[in-house]
C-alpha cells in the first residue's frame, strides 16, 4: 500500500356537509420547516470560503446527515475504499494534518493523515483524524492553497466562480465515534490534477474556525 504512494503511474373525500370547517395549518408549518432545512444545508455547502461572510452563514446547524439523498453531493462514505487502498488508482497524494490559529478551544490533541488518490474514476479523498470531539460532526473541503497561505485560502473548484458545491467542489461531512475517531472517504468522477492543494477540516457547527490542515505532497 505505501510503495504506491507518490507514484505516478500514475447515486376530500366528497363534500359530506355545506358546514365550514377551518383547516388546521399544519402543511404550511412542514414547508417552513422545510424550507428552513434546506438553507440551514446550503449554508454548510458554502463553508469555509475565502469569504468571511460566507464563513459565517455556514455556522448554521447541521450535520452530515442532512446531505443524504442530494443527488450529485457525494458528501462521503466512511466504509468506502480508501483514497490509498484503491487497486486502480494511478497517483496517491498523502499529507499529515497540522493544527491551525483558528481552531477552536479544546482541539489540540487532533492530528490526523488525508490522502487524494487519482485514476480512471476520477478523484477519490479520505481523511482521518483522532482527538475530535466524540459525536460532534465535521466538514473537509479541498482548497487551491498550500496551507500556508490563508490556511488554504479559497475551495478547489474544478470551474472556477462556479457553484460552491458538490459536483464543482469535494466536500467530506463525518462524525466523530465515542473515542473521538472520524473518517470518511469521498469520489468525484473528475480528476483534479496538482490544482488541489489541500484539504481543510472545521467542526459542521463553527465553520469560521478551520480546525486543521494537510498539504498534499505531490
Amino acid at each position: 500500500m505505501h510503495d504506491r504512494i507518490h507514484e505516478h503511474t500514475s447515486r376530500r373525500s366528497p363534500l359530506s356537509s355545506l358546514t365550514h370547517t377551518p383547516r388546521p395549518h399544519r402543511p404550511r408549518a412542514r414547508l417552513a420547516g422545510g424550507c428552513a432545512a434546506l438553507l440551514a444545508t446550503t449554508a454548510l455547502l458554502a463553508g469555509c470560503s475565502s469569504d468571511s461572510g460566507h464563513d459565517s452563514a455556514a455556522q448554521a446547524a447541521a450535520s452530515p446527515s442532512s446531505h443524504e439523498g442530494m443527488t450529485g453531493m457525494a458528501m462521503g462514505d466512511p466504509s468506502a475504499t480508501p483514497a490509498y487502498d484503491l487497486p486502480d488508482a494511478t497517483a496517491v497524494f498523502k499529507g499529515t494534518f497540522t493544527l491551525l490559529d483558528t481552531r477552536p478551544p479544546g482541539m489540540d490533541a487532533v492530528k490526523g493523515t488525508a490522502w487524494l488518490a487519482q485514476g480512471l474514476k476520477g478523484t477519490t479523498v479520505t481523511v482521518k483524524l483522532t482527538g475530535l470531539k466524540p459525536g460532534a460532526s465535521y466538514m473537509a473541503h479541498l482548497h487551491a492553497q498550500q496551507c500556508r497561505a490563508k490556511n488554504g485560502g479559497a475551495h478547489f473548484q474544478f470551474e472556477k466562480g462556479g457553484a460552491k458545491m458538490p459536483p464543482n467542489e469535494i466536500h467530506l461531512a463525518f462524525k466523530a465515534d465515542k473515542m473521538g475517531v472520524g473518517t470518511t472517504t469521498v469520489n468525484n468522477e473528475r480528476t483534479t490534477g496538482y490544482s488541489a492543494r489541500s484539504v481543510v477540516v472545521h467542526p459542521a457547527e463553527a465553520m469560521d474556525n478551520r480546525l486543521a490542515c494537510a498539504d498534499f505532497v505531490f
